[in-house]
């Protein structure tokens, strides 16, 4: 009872580690006394300027730091900007993981690539259970989103109940399962609110979120349209829902499915095993059977609907694909919208599928999964929260949540825009950012977690934008004396075979810069070095304006 105590009339305090400002990425942490919890723990995809990472995920040190307080990790569904950084974030923080059932599912496999199944808790939730974890208890509410069994968290602390949407749009007829739970909202609204962390991604779109089932409706009319040619459509392999639609349709239209993209084949064979997908008999066929089926008569499901250069439709269109090559009169839809950011390669994607003949649908084949602003408002009048926490977006998207907040009568004291890393202390009294914890990008290359810095991305972009000089020499031992070289080897700078003269002159301002440390006994390594690097570097800027990286390497014999 001592610590029950000892936490009476504390606040709560709400840490965003990741997820503001972006999106993606996204993890919180709620603490109160000597309890912590997590909900969701994801990746972001690398910027542009990030060459060859592969993925970022959140710098959890604030929880290494205060591990015996975590408790567990509480996830609202299976998207990677939820669940990508677990594998990573368990290494250091192994605690229990609580999700629903497809949610597991999909951690479970991710946890299996990764070795870490047997090491790791996990947690089936029912929706309307909850869950008592130190001073907190979290109930699971039923919301749709474009992956099935994604929930809402009501966490209740004895600061008050704070609501956190997740991902979540509202469906009234959705293909699988039930409508959002609205009236659980209600309930809980009744009773008081602290706060509502709520999806801001869609909060600048007017109006309501369309049904998923309407896409069912378009699809139907696209293969009507197209009987005699062979489709193929791309979209997120994790969107379930999407996926039980083209094979509705494929049905109905008599033809046979099959499914291309690694990720799109696990998610599948994941959701068909747990019961979320209704497969007619014998619908699916393996790539390899496609030959022995004439073209109007078969139907490709495959990623790649945001131009990722690795993806299958990316390979299909630029003919590097070893099973399935493009025809013409082949139909091309994109049953999804370019996240923002990726508009450029969907569309070099598109273009290239163009050229070699394809007819590609790109317009009205997708539906958001995230609320638009009447729904916001309809949550925001069920659970009429004290104060407004806008969550998951970029920063405008934040504000465009904030102003309808405002508009439903918030004043600028109860709508908190936080950022990452700010500590939020809230009770009924008032909340305040008291403070900021460690918050940050961990880039993962290949195996490597976070040893891929600043330093060395700046490093890589030198060497992309500029190349690198390597002067190779060798010295004698004792005497210091040059008995070979200085050699120039050069990649990514210029085409030496047309440049010979440069070369030439770079050799001579090298044999003079050695001179120069022969006569004035220099035989310091390191002096040595610096000496060539800013010889070098000032005749290469002042001849070619560059600046690639310059590397002496000095053997002694």
């Amino acid at each position: 009872m001592k610590t029950e105590q000892q936490n009476i009339g504390q606040k709560l305090k709400i840490i965003p580690l990741g997820g503001l400002e972006q999106i993606g990425m996204n993890i919180t942490a709620f603490e109160y006394g000597d309890s912590i919890i997590v909900v969701d723990c994801g990746l972001s995809f690398p910027e542009d300027d990030m060459l060859g990472i592969d993925l970022v995920i959140p710098d959890v040190t604030y929880l290494k730091e205060n591990l015996d307080r975590v408790k567990g990790f509480f996830i609202t569904h299976g998207h990677e900007d939820h669940i990508g950084a677990i594998p990573y974030v368990l290494r250091d923080i192994n605690v229990p993981i609580y999700a629903t059932k497809l949610t597991i599912g999909i951690i479970e496999h991710k946890l299996k690539e990764h070795d870490m199944l047997a090491k790791t808790k996990r947690k089936v939730v029912r929706y309307g259970q909850h869950i008592n974890l130190g001073c907190f208890r979290v109930e699971f509410i039923k919301t749709n989103h474009s992956i099935q069994d994604a929930a809402a968290l009501a966490i209740y602390s004895p600061a008050g109940t704070i609501v956190h949407t997740g991902d979540f749009k509202v469906d009234y007829t959705p293909v699988f399962g039930d409508a959002i739970d609205l009236q659980r909202f209600g309930e809980i609204g009744k009773k008081g609110v602290l706060a509502l962390l709520c999806d801001s991604t869609n909060a600048e779109r007017p109006g309501f979120t369309m049904s998923e089932k309407t896409v069912g409706k378009t699809l139907d009319n696209i293969f009507a349209d197209h009987k005699n040619t062979r489709i193929i459509i791309a979209t997120f392999a994790s969107n379930v829902d999407r996926v039980q639609q083209i094979i509705n349709s494929a049905d109905k239209f008599g033809r046979k499915v099959a499914i291309e993209g690694r990720s799109m084949v696990n998610i599948i064979s994941i959701a068909s095993e747990l019961g979320y997908l209704s497969l007619p008999d014998n619908i699916l066929i393996d790539v390899e059977q496609l030959r022995n089926y004439p073209d109007e008569q078969t139907v490709i499901i495959t990623t790649g609907s945001q131009g990722e250069s690795m993806a299958a439709l990316s390979r299909m269109a630029s003919g590097m694909h070893r099973k399935i090559s493009i025809k013409p009169n082949d139909t091309i839809i994109f049953s999804s919208n370019p996240i923002p950011g990726n508009e450029k390669s969907v569309t070099g994607v598109i273009n290239e599928l163009m050229l070699k003949g394809a007819d590609v649908i790109f317009q009205d084949v997708h539906v958001s999964g995230h609320a638009c602003q009447e729904d916001i408002k309809l949550i925001y009048s069920l659970v009429n929260p004290k104060y407004s926490i806008p969550v998951h977006g970029e920063y405008k998207h934040l504000v465009a949540q904030a102003k309808i907040a405002a508009e439903l009568g918030y004043d600028s004291e109860h709508i908190k825009i936080l950022s990452s890393g700010d500590v939020l202390e809230i009770d009924e009294n008032g909340a305040e950012v008291t403070g900021q914890v460690q918050v940050g990008n961990i880039l993962v290359d290949g195996l490597g977690v976070g040893d891929v810095g600043n330093i060395v991305l700046r490093d890589r972009q030198r060497l992309a934008e500029d190349g690198i000089i390597v002067v190779v020499m060798t010295l004698e031992s004792g005497s210091g004396q040059l008995l070979a070289g200085p050699d120039i080897v050069s990649r990514g700078f210029v085409y030496v075979r047309n440049s010979e003269s440069l070369m030439d002159e770079a050799k001579t301002v090298l044999n003079a810069t050695m001179d120069y440390c022969m006569d004035h006994n220099i035989t310091d390594w390191g002096r040595i070095k610096t000496e060539i690097k800013d010889a070098l570097s000032d005749f290469v800027w002042k001849e070619t304006k560059r600046r690639p990286m310059i590397m002496p390497i000095i053997m002694e014999v």
